[in-house]
C-alpha cells in the first residue's frame, strides 16, 4: 500500500489533495485536528492532518515459489468476498467523512437541502459552492432563510451555472440527425420518439438510416417504428450503402441515423463510425446516455466522442433512477447542454424537450419533504 500524509486548513482541502493523488479509491487511515504553536504560544491556528493510502491492484492468482516445486494459491470466494466488503466499508467511510467535512461549515438550517443534493449525486464541488453562496447571503442579510427561500436561491445559483448551455430539441435546420451512444441506452426508441413528433407536430417528411447491423433485433425494431409511421428505412452495412441510402432518401426533410450500439469505451468502435458515416454532411449529432449508468462510465463514453461535434446530450431512463445529479455534473464539466430526457417506453409520449428550469426543478424536488 502507498501512503502519504496531508496537511490542510480544512478537511475539504485535505480530501481534494487525497483525491488528486489517489482518486476515489483512497483509504483514509487517520485524521486529526492539530494546532500550530503560534507566536509566544498565542494565536494558535488549527489545521487538519490526514494520512491516506491506496491499495495497488493484486492479481487474483498469486504464485509462491518453494523449491523444488511451485505452489499456486488462489484466493477463495470467502476471502474475496471479505476483501470486497472491507473495501466497500472503507469507501463508505471516506464518503461519510467527505460529507461531514462539506457540511460542517454550514448552519443546520441549510444542511437538509445540501444532503438532498448529495443524495441526488451532485458533485461535492458544486454542493460546496452552493452552500457557501447560500451561507454568504444569510450572513449578509443577517437572517435565516425559509425552506422556500433556500430553494429559490439554490435554483438561481444552479441556473447561473448551467443556464448559458444550449438546451432544447433538434433545430430543424439540419437535414441529418445523427444519434450516437453505447448499447443498451435506448437509442432506437429515442429516435422513434423524436421522429414521430417531427412527423406529427411539425409535418416533416422523415426517413431512417440504420447502421446497427450487428443486431438483427435493432433493425427489426426500427422497421417496426418506420412501418407505424409509414416512412422509409434504409440499412447501411458500409460507407457505400450509406451513400446510396442518402440518395434514396433525398426527398426527405429530415433523415434520422440510428448508429450501432457498441461498447464505445473501446476506441476502435468509434473509429468504425468515422469510416461508415460522413460527418461532413449537413448534420447535427446527439450523444445518448442512460441515467442508470455509473457517472464514471458516462464520462468514459463522452471522452471517446470528444472528437465529434456533439450538439447536446440526450438522457434516457430518468424513470429508473432516483439520482439525476450526474446529469448536472456532466453538463457543467463538459460545457454541453441537454436536448431531451426520456422517462418511459411509450412512443412518442415519454420524452421531454429539456430546459434548465425543468431540470433544476427535478433536481431539488422533495428537498424539504419530511
Amino acid at each position: 500500500m502507498k501512503m502519504k500524509k496531508y496537511t490542510a486548513e480544512t478537511m475539504v482541502e485535505a480530501m481534494k489533495k487525497v483525491r488528486m493523488d489517489f482518486g476515489d479509491d483512497a483509504l483514509i487511515l487517520s485524521s486529526n485536528v492539530v494546532k500550530s504553536k503560534g507566536f509566544l504560544g498565542l494565536f494558535k491556528k488549527k489545521s487538519v492532518e490526514v494520512v491516506a493510502g491506496f491499495d495497488e491492484p493484486v492479481s487474483k492468482i498469486e504464485e509462491i515459489v518453494l523449491p523444488p516445486t511451485s505452489l499456486h494459491v488462489e484466493r477463495g470466494d470467502d476471502t474475496s468476498a471479505a476483501l470486497k466488503k472491507e473495501m466497500s466499508e472503507m469507501k463508505k467511510m471516506l464518503k461519510d467523512m467527505q460529507q461531514a467535512a462539506t457540511h460542517s461549515r454550514f448552519p443546520d438550517e441549510v444542511k437538509p437541502l445540501l444532503t438532498h443534493l448529495e443524495k441526488q449525486g451532485l458533485s461535492t464541488n458544486i454542493i460546496t459552492e452552493l452552500g457557501e453562496d447560500l451561507y454568504d447571503r444569510m450572513k449578509a442579510e443577517k437572517k435565516d432563510f425559509t425552506n422556500e427561500e433556500q430553494l429559490l436561491i439554490v435554483k438561481q445559483l444552479l441556473e447561473r451555472q448551467i443556464g448559458e448551455l444550449p438546451f432544447g430539441g433538434i433545430s430543424f435546420n439540419k437535414k441529418f440527425i445523427n444519434v450516437l451512444g453505447p448499447t443498451g441506452v435506448g437509442k432506437t426508441t429515442t429516435i422513434a420518439k423524436i421522429a414521430a413528433r417531427a412527423l406529427l407536430e411539425k409535418k416533416k417528411k422523415i426517413g431512417f438510416i440504420t447502421t446497427d447491423t450487428y443486431r438483427i433485433a435493432a433493425i427489426e425494431q426500427l422497421r417496426t417504428y418506420a412501418n407505424l409511421l409509414q416512412v422509409p428505412v434504409e440499412i447501411a452495412y458500409n460507407s457505400k450503402d450509406f451513400e446510396q441510402a442518402i440518395e434514396k432518401l433525398a426527398d426527405r426533410d429530415l433523415i434520422f441515423i440510428d448508429t450501432a450500439g457498441r461498447n464505445y469505451k473501446e476506441a476502435k468502435f468509434v473509429e468504425d463510425l468515422t469510416r461508415l458515416i460522413d460527418f461532413s454532411l449537413d448534420m447535427e449529432s446527439y450523444l445518448v446516455l442512460s441515467m442508470t449508468s455509473k457517472e464514471e462510465d458516462m464520462r468514459a463514453i463522452i471522452e471517446q466522442f470528444k472528437s465529434f461535434s456533439v450538439e447536446k446530450f440526450i438522457f434516457t431512463k430518468m424513470d429508473e433512477t432516483g439520482s439525476i445529479g450526474p446529469m448536472f455534473n456532466l453538463m457543467k464539466d463538459y460545457g454541453i447542454g441537454t436536448a431531451y430526457y426520456t422517462d418511459g417506453q411509450e412512443v412518442p409520449e415519454d420524452i421531454t424537450e429539456a430546459d434548465s428550469t425543468k431540470l433544476i426543478s427535478l433536481l431539488v424536488k422533495g428537498a424539504h419533504d419530511a
